[in-house]
């Protein structure tokens, strides 16, 4: 392993000194020195997705000629391409910038499903995108000579360049010192209430990460109900997506979408399209705590965001601000009566037990149980 600090003496000698990017888990620890290190030193941009971030280190280089890196995990990358292939390539524009991929579902490592194409696929991605690459080995020395490397391909040819990151090559470092959160909900009580106060045959689509987990673990308990949810293990953002199409098959059903913060504002132009075709069983509750729980807890851009005013002036039929329980059950009544789109925000506090389950089938054989649950439905 390598300290961050080491690396970035190795950026900053090459004046590589300002970030933005989505976190993975896979280089945690880096994203936490670059979130507590002194803004003199640095600037990171906490982008919304990949895609805004290729187009944040583009405004960087156009503003000041200098190269910005841009930080994501491998399925960011897919999202990428219409950037790196439409603004950056040296057909287009010519736009260097650097980037750092955290390579989950490496093949013959084990990971989740979600990672296993991608993982498959990613080195020759870039070479399709003809994006030459380093993968980093916890040698300074060797990082030295790749980031060195990277340094003159990217001046003489502008165009992207790739550190490709495997897990474990960040040392650990201190925990990130984010502004107090005082909400008073945990998300897995705000999951359990929702679950034992909406009607039993709601369909819930819940959003990858930790939420996902949860529901799963709260179904698994009661040994129970898989059926009725879809759990978005991947594409993350989509899950609103996924419950509005749907909503708009089965008007006769009610559907929940469990969402993140994060999850939330990288897609979020779904609101858009939710309140356009304003379903009326459309229910969206955004669990909100301000972070990227599932990747180490950095932060997101939702402290700076009304998301009910966002879906009210999306054309959402209602939107709800919640900080108890108290003022969650008081809700209940509304929104099992009221006619959706229908948002609700649930403020909750930081932090998830330890050791969280995760769906122990193939996703194929929820999805499976999901579709025969809903097939019966309509012949009912």
């Amino acid at each position: 392993m390598i300290k961050s600090q080491d690396f970035f003496t190795i950026l900053k000698e090459n004046d590589l000194t300002f970030f933005t990017g989505i976190p993975d888990s896979t280089f945690k620890e880096w994203i936490k020195f670059i979130i507590k290190n002194d803004p003199d030193s640095l600037q990171n941009i906490v982008a919304c997705n990949e895609c805004e971030a290729i187009a944040i280190a583009t405004g960087y280089h156009l503003a000041t000629n200098k190269i910005g890196i841009v930080y994501m995990q491998n399925s960011g990358l897919g999202k990428t391409v219409n950037p790196l292939t439409s603004l950056c390539d040296k057909d287009v524009y010519s736009i260097p910038i650097l980037m750092m991929i955290g390579w989950r579902g490496e093949p013959g490592i084990k990971d989740a499903p979600q990672h296993k194409k991608m993982g498959k696929i990613t080195l020759s991605l870039l070479d399709t995108l003809q994006i030459p690459y380093k993968i980093l080995e916890p040698d300074i020395k060797l990082i030295q000579k790749h980031v060195s490397e990277a340094i003159i391909y990217l001046k003489e040819h502008k165009g992207p360049f790739a550190l490709i990151i495997r897990p474990n090559l960040f040392q650990k470092y201190s925990d990130i010192e984010l502004s107090e959160n005082t909400f008073e909900i945990s998300r897995e009580e705000a999951i359990t209430f929702l679950m034992e106060n909406l009607t039993s045959d709601d369909i819930i689509i819940s959003s990858t990460g930790h939420l996902s987990r949860e529901l799963y673990e709260y179904r698994e308990k009661r040994e129970k109900d898989h059926y009725k949810s879809f759990y978005n293990i991947g594409s993350m953002g989509c899950a609103s997506s996924i419950g509005l199409g749907i909503a708009l098959q089965k008007p006769n059903k009610k559907i929940v979408v469990f969402d993140g913060d994060g999850a939330a504002i990288m897609q979020f132009g779904t609101f858009t399209s939710v309140g356009k075709y304003k379903p009326k069983n459309f229910i969206h509750v955004i669990f909100n705590n301000n972070t990227h729980e599932s990747t180490g807890g950095q932060p997101t851009n939702s402290d700076s965001v009304n998301f009910c005013k966002v879906a009210l002036a999306s054309n959402y039929n209602s939107a709800y601000l919640i900080n108890t329980l108290v003022e969650l059950s008081g809700i209940i009544p509304e929104v099992k009566k009221g006619e959706g789109p229908i948002l609700i925000v649930i403020n909750i506090k930081r932090g998830t037990k330890a050791n969280l389950k995760r769906p122990h089938r193939n996703p194929e054989e929820y999805k499976e149980d999901f579709m025969k649950f809903l097939t019966e439905y309509k012949e009912k």
